[in-house]
């Protein structure tokens, strides 16, 4: 089958497209976006994780964060 890399709304990374196309030989495009939706998930807890070590090691509130979310600097 062929594989639907290009179509999918996942965003991945460099790497995690590198990874994928190691396993994506022979798999189903079912197979192929279950691994994209796991690596997706992955990042994303990773991503999550850091954040919270970020925020209480500086000590920002949700106000600060909403704030530097916001600013367009």
């Amino acid at each position: 089958m062929a594989s639907t890399a290009s179509t999918q709304p996942t965003k991945l990374n460099s790497l995690q497209i590198s990874l994928l196309r190691l396993f994506e030989r022979g798999m189903s495009d079912e197979e192929i976006l279950e691994i994209r939706e796991l690596l997706v998930a992955h990042m994303s807890k990773k991503l999550l994780v850091e954040v919270e070590r970020v925020n209480e090691e500086r000590g920002y509130t949700a106000a600060d964060v909403e704030a530097m979310l916001n600013d367009p600097s």
